[in-house]
């Protein structure tokens, strides 16, 4: 598996140089055969990530070239066939909750803080931001986050259902590998086919009729592949499966 720290001191902000390493390390990570899964945290304790340099969008004047796929590597990165894991580490502010809101599943500590402030500064959140939060979570809630900026804690969210898992901070990072270590077990091209599934089925009003077909083709594939017919023949041996990833 791969681990990625943001490691920009004193709040862990992108610019869009870090923006753009991180897309190259995501590209690379995503046709990599060895690596499964992907976790992202933060640095220190204080902050996960506190969003965009706000210095350099005030000289680019919010014209900033985050990279091909978005903020971070990742808010904008369609072709992803790989799961991603966001370990809040402690503040997720701005652009830092837009990453954790790509990634697939987000475990955080108990003093982990989340807010969206990026109407206190004059500016919006992507618009996948906007309609991922709302995929996420009550309308009601997502709206209190985009009007006032409020933090709120992790107990908070996860009794949204945004966030997965809450651990003690000394806790975190070993209940991410932990997570991770569950999901690379599973077979590479059933997990690739259902992340399509949920993005599809999750992120598209309506669904497209097209795209669905070509799932469902994908689907029948998987069904019928030398990993389904490897995980069936593990469990009746009771034995761990040797996954290829065909």
């Amino acid at each position: 598996m791969l681990e990625i720290v943001i490691d920009n001191p004193k709040a862990n902000a992108i610019d869009a140089a870090t923006s753009q390493a991180l897309g190259k390390v995501f590209a690379a990570f995503n046709t990599d055969p060895a690596l499964r899964v992907a976790i992202i945290t933060g640095a220190g304790d204080r902050f996960f990530c506190a969003g965009g340099d706000v210095a350099e969008l005030d000289r680019a004047q919010g014209n900033v070239d985050y990279g091909p796929q978005g903020f971070a590597g990742l808010t904008h990165f369609p072709a992803l066939s790989k799961p991603v894991i966001a370990a809040v580490n402690g503040i997720c502010a701005g652009g830092g909750l837009e990453l954790a809101l790509a990634c697939d599943m987000i475990v955080a500590s108990a003093g982990a803080r989340f807010c969206l402030t990026e109407t206190q500064i004059g500016t919006l959140p992507f618009l996948v931001t906007v309609q991922r939060l709302l995929r996420r979570m009550p309308v009601n809630i997502a709206t209190e986050m985009l009007y006032t900026g409020r933090r709120m804690s992790a107990a908070e969210m996860q009794g949204t259902g945004l966030i997965n898992h809450v651990v003690p901070h000394e806790d975190l990072r070993q209940h991410a590998l932990y997570l991770a270590e569950c999901v690379a077990a599973s077979a590479p091209r059933s997990i690739a086919t259902v992340r399509r599934a949920i993005t599809l089925i999750a992120g598209s009003d309506p669904i497209d009729a097209a795209a669905l077909e070509a799932l469902e083709s994908d689907f029948a594939s998987v069904m019928a592949s030398d990993d389904a017919n490897e995980g069936a023949a593990a469990f009746v041996e009771k034995r761990k499966p040797q996954w290829q990833g065909r």
